[in-house]
């Protein structure tokens, strides 16, 4: 799950600074952007964000309805799930080196909202896996938690190493999305495709 958080930074980071300011994984900046651009004069996009949150949100129905009878934390489901996600960042990958790094308007908002759709898989199989602290998506409760239970807040013992773990794997992960855009804007959706199928793989063994 950390590693998935990891993959998490590099879609948002192609999505905001590749593909017209839309996060893919971070549904909570989606909405604020989208507010900010409903303002006006702001010159954020609409379309992108509020296309970015109707793929999220069926992407984590459908993994609700294809888990509904899983067993948590790790079924054959949860392998089929992980892995219709790795090969929808693998897709977006391919379709974005043939198309090149200047995609039409309409087409990243297709892969947007493609991103955001395997993004929201993601997280609905995230929360039947459970592990604490880590959604994969967002670290937003994560720092809440990791300085309300510090020695400066209740000074509660918990799972601050796995906290600060996942908080750098998505800022690693932003850091390593943002490189690769300098080398193809289809990288980074390429990297994190390969890395969730790897955790896939994992998974599957350690499940079998």
């Amino acid at each position: 799950m950390l590693v998935l958080t990891f993959t998490t930074g590099i879609n948002d980071a192609v999505g905001y600074l590749g593909l017209d300011k839309v996060f893919t994984g971070n549904m909570t900046g989606n909405v604020v952007v989208l507010g900010m651009a409903l303002a006006g004069g702001s010159g954020l996009p609409v379309l992108g964000p509020a296309l970015a949150l109707v793929g999220f949100m069926a992407g984590a129905a459908i993994a609700g309805r294809v888990l509904k009878r899983s067993d948590p934390p790790w079924g054959r489901h949860t392998t089929i799930m992980f892995g219709v996600v790795a090969f929808i960042m693998l897709a977006l990958s391919a379709l974005l080196f043939v198309v090149g790094d200047e995609p039409p308007h309409g087409l990243g908002v297709v892969v947007t909202t493609s991103a955001a759709l395997a993004m929201g898989m993601q997280a609905a199989v995230a929360r039947l896996v459970a592990v604490k602290d880590v959604t994969t998506v967002v670290v937003t409760s994560t720092i809440t938690g990791l300085a309300a239970d510090s020695w400066f807040g209740a000074g509660v013992a918990g799972s601050t190493p796995r906290r600060v773990v996942a908080i750098v794997a998505i800022l690693v992960g932003a850091l390593v999305g943002a490189l690769l855009l300098t080398w193809h804007l289809a990288g980074g959706l390429l990297v994190a495709g390969v890395v969730i199928a790897a955790v896939t793989a994992l998974g599957a063994l350690h499940r079998s």
